[in-house]
């Protein structure tokens, strides 16, 4: 704590404080290793699903609303069953977790609106980049930008050009609706990183899922007032993408985030990406073409530099008044 304060006395030779990389014993750190495995395993399907789901008929906006509306009421019935006193929470944490949810939620429309244009393989490796821009956000509190970022960010978008330009057609609709649902997506996470570190992780998964379901049940019950009756393919993807790629994934991603740090768990994102090729290749017969290969080395190359750079970045919020929400 002493180095911090020294740190902030000495502006002149600003030094990183790492993101929390909390001494484990070796028998929790290989739990928490097990559960980030796990949680990446769960949720690398979500990209294939959804596409196969959507290429069968599957309403987008449908789809997410029975994904999320599922998955707040299997949150809610697991709170309900182990504490129902989780669900008081003060009012700063109630509404940043709106305003974080209501972000996350208008990216996974977004998200999922892509899913019709692009296919899921192209669209993870776009994904992939949320590290860089969780690194560029960080530049709004005060995160040194160095020319090592803009090598970082040069890979990256050399590397969505291969994947959309010349290595093949891609809607390019479909990759502005990525790159605002990554810009979410990124400011989601910064959120909980600077106003909710500490809280109960069941609590604030939670009202952020309901925050999420809202926003998209809102969008969907205004602009497609006639029900659909999904089909049982339809049926099924909902409920895989709720209970593995959204429950599961999220309770393992708490849990081993709680035993090895959100740094180490960023390192696995690479790892995530890879699955999610790999199950679009083989259940969507999805492929590459050579330039795309060239430009997704590009991409995972970027995402790892800034998830290095992540490791060192300071997460400490500038708002000293939100530290305790």
């Amino acid at each position: 704590m002493q180095a911090v304060k020294n740190h902030a006395a000495a502006p002149e030779t600003p030094v990183a404080t790492p993101i929390e990389t909390p001494s484990v014993a070796p028998s929790a750190a290989w739990q928490g290793w097990t559960l980030a495995l796990f949680a990446s395993f769960c949720f690398s399907f979500a990209p294939a699903i959804a596409r196969g789901a959507i290429l069968s008929g599957m309403n987008s906006t449908l789809l997410l609303v029975l994904r999320l509306w599922t998955a707040a009421l299997l949150f809610g019935a697991t709170i309900a069953v182990m504490d129902k006193g989780l669900l008081r929470v003060a009012r700063q944490t109630l509404l940043v977790t709106a305003v974080a949810g209501t972000c996350n939620g208008f990216g996974m429309l977004l998200f999922f609106w892509a899913l019709e244009r692009v296919d899921a393989s192209v669209s993870s490796m776009i994904l992939s980049l949320i590290p860089l821009a969780v690194l560029s956000l960080l530049a709004l509190r005060g995160e040194r930008f160095t020319y090592r970022h803009f090598v970082r960010l040069g890979l990256g978008l050399g590397g969505v050009y291969l994947l959309i330009g010349p290595g093949g057609e891609v809607d390019h609709r479909g990759i502005l609706l990525l790159v605002i649902a990554i810009l979410c997506f990124s400011a989601h996470m910064v959120m909980l990183q600077w106003f909710l570190k500490g809280q109960d992780a069941r609590a604030i998964s939670f009202y952020i899922n309901l925050a999420m379901a809202s926003v998209v049940g809102i969008y969907w019950l205004t602009t497609a007032p006639t029900w659909q009756t999904p089909s049982l393919p339809g049926w099924l993807a909902a409920g895989g993408l709720a209970l593995i790629s959204t429950y599961l994934a999220r309770l393992s991603f708490v849990a081993a985030v709680d035993r090895i740090g959100s740094g180490q768990m960023t390192l696995l994102s690479p790892l995530e990406t890879l699955l999610t090729l790999t199950w679009s290749m083989l259940f969507l017969q999805e492929h590459f073409a050579p330039l795309q290969w060239v430009g997704a080395v590009l991409v995972l190359s970027s995402a790892l530099l800034a998830i290095q750079r992540l490791k060192l970045a300071r997460w400490r919020p500038r708002w000293r008044n939100w530290t305790r929400v």
